[in-house]
């Protein structure tokens, strides 16, 4: 399928476009922004744009207040047509953030059952019992882990279920949408989660599914029934830790474990969403200990089984750390900065989008030290090494490459494996045999 075969590019939609934190009601086009960024898109290979809450919100986008309508912020539903249309001529995928568990206070139908109580028609759309709550509403309510600004919505009754239902229809018919990322997903009833795979693909054969999975067995709701893919959290650790620790065992062993061919491989053939950070993580530059190690660390990103995915901005090198809170990790930056980093990844993501192996591939490990790795990629007669080395100084890696010679789709040299494999150092290769 083309999410298979695609770089993703997240962006956290309201930071990106430079959206106050707080709803102020004044609709202003800032969606016009990302059609800026399509030509950069394009040079970077980007496949399909991710996007972080773009619904009607009170505040950071999670607490919707309407299904059915852009966020004043960003501009109107025909900004977003227009915006979603231009992405499409340019062959680049529109991916919308489903925040479907919970919603904000400001949504209609929790303000009928504020406005009715007991009246109200939607009031079982919530899971409402007698008490209180800080806002001092004289009921209570069931939040998102016990935020009472998020109203956790009861998603087993039809008319709740059938109202987002119609909203993901919406989405579809009305702009051409090609997938939903699920927000919190791994706490979703799974009922829901089949139903909705069953509704989407009935509408767009194609339509890609990818649920927020954080801690557990990802196929508790990546499978065929559910979800095409989930965020691999696991990885995600391993990878910045591996290179702060020097201990490549570790991205290693969580690579062995998920995708190998041991008898304990979990996701063999599945490709789970991969990441160096996001929204809700420092961003890793400012995760690393060395930043030299950002070269390598994208470069097994790339490599590994799974979608790789840009958090925007850190493909340059962008910082910023959770501590200082989620405004920290959302900025929006005025154009995107053009430099070597940047540029080893749009190179990565041509390799990436060429080849089968690196797409499909079935995941070997080849050698394993401390600070390096070299593992195989292999998917019918298309083979990838990729080549890692996480020192300050040059390696001279043996292994049995089975070839005689390949060409490093990063660099474009010719690479001869008799000898010995020169690593440099902090680098990233990946070679294609011939």
């Amino acid at each position: 399928m083309w999410y298979d075969e695609s770089v993703f590019y997240q962006i956290y939609t309201l930071g990106f476009c430079g959206a106050p934190h707080e709803n102020d009601g004044i609709v202003t086009n800032r969606l016009r922004k990302v059609s800026d960024w399509i030509p950069y898109f394009q040079e970077m290979n980007i496949g399909a744009i991710l996007f972080n809450p773009v619904f009607e919100s009170e505040r950071h986008g999670y607490d919707t207040k309407d299904y059915r309508r852009i966020d004043a912020r960003l501009g109107t539903n025909d900004d977003f047509r227009e915006c979603s249309g231009k992405l499409h001529e340019a062959g680049i995928r529109v991916v919308l953030d489903g925040v479907f568990n919970h919603a904000g206070r400001g949504f209609w139908a929790f303000q009928d059952v504020l406005a009715n109580r007991q009246n109200s028609l939607y009031k079982d759309w919530f899971f409402i019992r007698d008490g209180n709550n800080r806002f001092n509403d004289h009921l209570w309510y069931e939040g998102w882990e016990g935020h009472d600004s998020l109203v956790k919505l009861n998603l087993n009754h039809p008319d709740c279920r059938r109202y987002i239902l119609d909203s993901v229809a919406f989405w579809i018919n009305e702009f051409g949408i090609d997938g939903l990322r699920l927000d919190v997903a791994y706490m979703i009833d799974r009922g829901f989660l089949k139903d909705l795979h069953d509704f989407c693909l009935s509408l767009k054969s194609d339509f890609f599914l990818l649920g927020e999975m954080i801690h557990g067995d990802y196929k508790q709701i990546t499978n065929p029934l559910m979800m095409h893919s989930a965020t691999n959290y696991e990885c995600y650790k391993g990878l910045y830790s591996s290179f702060n620790s020097k201990n490549m065992f570790e991205i290693g062993h969580s690579l062995k474990r998920q995708f190998g061919s041991e008898n304990w491989t979990l996701y063999r053939g599945m490709n789970l969403l991969s990441f160096a950070d996001n929204h809700d993580v420092t961003r890793i530059a400012s995760e690393l200990k060395d930043k030299r190690d950002l070269l390598p660390l994208y470069t097994i990103l790339f490599g590994m089984p799974g979608i790789p995915c840009l958090y925007y901005g850190s493909e340059w090198g962008a910082e910023g750390e959770k501590k200082d809170g989620d405004h920290a990790l959302r900025q929006s930056y005025d154009a995107p900065v053009k430099n070597d980093l940047g540029s080893h990844i749009a190179t990565l993501a041509a390799a990436r989008k060429a080849s089968k192996a690196l797409a499909y591939g079935n995941f070997t490990v080849l050698l394993l030290t401390n600070e390096q790795i070299i593992f195989e990629r292999s998917f019918e007669n298309d083979r990838v090494l990729v080549a890692i080395n996480a020192s300050e100084k040059p390696y001279t890696a043996h292994f049995n490459a089975n070839a005689g010679r390949a060409r490093d789709l990063v660099s474009g040299e010719i690479h001869d494996f008799g000898g010995g494999s020169l690593l440099e150092p902090f680098s990233g290769s990946m070679w294609a045999p011939f």
